[in-house]
């Protein structure tokens, strides 16, 4: 290798390169016969002009900057593998804003490593400790002597520049970025992502971005006279966010042994609506709490905590508060995690409860268990209720958090054998024991009083399972779970229930809806008029027609309507539709003019966002 090495960088580096892109190729893209000469097309040139340009300007210290771009590259592959393993996206510079948040969560990145990944670093290590053996110290400082023939440096930095033109030109518009980053190859798609601005986009007018233009492009009428309207005037409304709990454990028993009992309590004695999806981006719960309380769509690129703070945001604590409702929030964790201080403030609540207020007592994770944030929060419910104001509270439950590896003290159930040591038993395992501390939290609101005041609902904040995380055990188990192979629509399918003693009734709902919907929704339940509040969620319980975009967790241009969810290829044409409930009975493809028009209105959503007033910053 020292001979190679010394002789030949340019070629020895490049052949190092190409085997840890082909593995990035196998990981990411469902193309395992062309995990080999894709990264040769499509990699290889844009490694060469890097290593041109070392060529070109280096001197001295060339095995250095062979060395450095070698390091780069190769974290930026492994980079790509892990964030796809989770998100299923391929990541980009704008997950810069996220590295704050990786000590936080570094029980999940390391749950989604696969020890072989970690072979893409061997070569590093190895010639890191040849370049301290003393023997090899001045063959290191002679290698920059050794250069290729410039003119062969300048016809190989042409060529390699002009392939990669040539492979970013056609495929910029493509829609699917993992598409768009196939095509392009994925150091290019980098670069591209990293020069195009995409924030230079000409906002929709916001005159132009009117309810009345909303509803057109999602294809619906406002009823004169809506069911429900007001049947729960004067209650007081309490949301729970469940971490990661997604539709497939309402009714799920393994082995005889039911899973989530009180969340089956709850949908079957309740309005449950088993076509609700996520809408979540890169901020997932944070976001979740976004989408919920503004009924606006997640932004293109970072969570919405860091994005859309800077406004003043028409909100559902807004609008409570303006029908004389008292506001407050309760999550365990810091927060400052995902920047919630500032969103809390950018939405409008009253006042927040976190870690200080709850703790360590108890501690999973990031704060104190379901079982702590149930019962001090039951407590202020109550105190709150007495005050004789209604009130609206919105719980953040944390204790089945992915990796899911809740401690031995909170197994509320035996997994069957061969569900222990998998990813999905302990998902189910943590489930079942945040769904036991439900069950006290609603005991303990149906006996101080607080229930039968209340509207309560509940739905999930994000996938707990990414179908990019399974391996092929996992996979089985879910298929096992499902009947069969668990797809896409099955990922971001989540619960909700509504629940209020007088208001709901035994009662499942086929009607597809998402996070976006939960403010129209509820405002009808209350009563409250939404007349100036601009909204792009619809009040599920009467409008028998939805359009769902989505993003992140899927490519861009994906959405849902119908029985029917949508992902494009480089646009509509080449597209897949998967009909939701894994059945295509009855299925109705999505048209291109949906297509359109869902991509128009996350586009209306971010533009109206963007040009709304700044929010007044305290004087310091």
């Amino acid at each position: 290798m020292n001979q190679f090495l010394t002789k030949r960088p340019f070629l020895f580096f490049s052949l190092l390169l190409i085997l840890k892109s082909a593995l990035a190729y196998l990981v990411i893209f469902e193309t395992p016969a062309s995990w080999l000469w894709k990264p040769l097309l499509n990699e290889l040139p844009f490694i060469w002009i890097l290593f041109c340009l070392i060529e070109f300007f280096s001197a001295k210290r060339k095995i250095l900057l062979y060395m450095i771009v070698n390091l780069l590259l190769t974290g930026l592959f492994f980079a790509v593998i892990m964030y796809y393993q989770y998100y299923g996206v391929i990541v980009t510079y704008h997950a810069l804003d996220q590295v704050n948040q990786v000590t936080a969560v570094s029980n999940s990145v390391f749950s989604l490593l696969h020890p072989y990944y970690l072979l893409i670093f061997t070569d590093i290590v190895v010639l890191i400790l040849m370049a301290f053996r003393n023997r090899n110290r001045k063959m290191w400082r002679n290698l920059g002597s050794l250069r290729m023939p410039k003119s062969v440096t300048t016809v190989v930095f042409v060529l390699s520049l002009s392939l990669c033109l040539f492979q970013v030109l056609p495929n910029r518009a493509s829609m699917n970025e993992i598409k768009k980053a196939e095509e392009m190859g994925i150091l290019n798609y980098e670069a591209f992502t990293l020069l195009a601005d995409e924030k230079k986009e000409k906002p929709v007018d916001k005159e132009a971005i009117t309810q009345q233009a909303v509803n057109e492009l999602k294809g619906i009428n406002e009823p004169a006279d809506p069911q429900f309207h007001g049947a729960a005037a004067g209650k007081n409304l309490i949301i729970i966010q469940m971490e990661s709990f997604q539709n497939f454990l309402i009714d799920l028993k393994l082995d005889g042994q039911e899973v989530t009992p009180n969340m089956n309590k709850l949908a079957h004695e309740n309005f449950y609506f088993n076509k609700f999806y996520q809408q979540v981006g890169q901020g997932n719960t944070s976001d979740a709490e976004f989408v919920v309380n503004s009924s606006f769509y997640v932004p293109p690129h970072g969570a919405a905590s860091g994005e859309y703070v800077d406004k003043e945001l028409p909100s559902q604590p807004r609008l409570f508060e303006a029908n004389g409702y008292d506001t407050a929030t309760f999550h365990t964790n810091i927060v400052e995690f995902w920047n919630r201080g500032e969103l809390y403030k950018a939405l409008g609540w009253n006042r927040y409860y976190d870690q200080q207020f709850f703790g360590d007592e108890d501690k999973i994770f990031f704060g104190s268990s379901d079982e702590v944030l149930y019962r001090k929060t039951s407590e202020k419910l109550k105190e709150m209720d007495d005050s004789g104001k209604p009130f609206y509270a919105q719980l953040i439950s944390l204790s089945a958090h992915h990796p899911f590896t809740i401690p031995e003290r909170k197994y509320k159930m035996t997994l069957p054998e061969r569900y222990e040591g998998t990813m999905v038993g302990d998902y189910v395992r943590a489930q079942n024991y945040a769904d036991y501390a439900l069950g006290q939290f609603i005991d303990t609101l149906k006996a101080n009083g607080v229930w039968q005041n209340s509207l309560i609902v509940v739905y999930g904040d994000h996938v707990g399972l990414p179908k990019f995380s399974l391996d092929s055990k996992e996979a089985g188990l879910m298929k096992e779970i499902y009947g069969r192979d668990y797809d896409y629509s099955d990922m971001i399918n989540i619960p909700l229930i509504i629940a209020g003693d007088g208001v709901t009734s035994p009662r499942t709902f086929d009607q597809v809806g998402g996070q976006v919907d939960v403010l129209p929704t509820v405002a009808n339940l209350m009563g409250f008029s939404l007349d100036g509040q601009l909204h792009f969620g619809e009040d599920i319980l009467n409008q028998p027609y939805n359009l769902l975009p989505q993003r992140y967790y899927l490519p861009s241009g994906s959405m849902i309507s119908g029985e029917v969810l949508f992902i494009p290829g480089n646009d509509y044409d080449d597209g897949t539709q998967y009909p939701l409930k894994g059945t295509d009975s009855g299925s109705t493809d999505i048209t291109e003019d949906e297509y359109r028009n869902a991509l128009d209105l996350l586009r209306y959503s971010d533009s109206y966002i963007r040009q709304l007033p700044d929010r007044e910053q305290p004087a310091e």
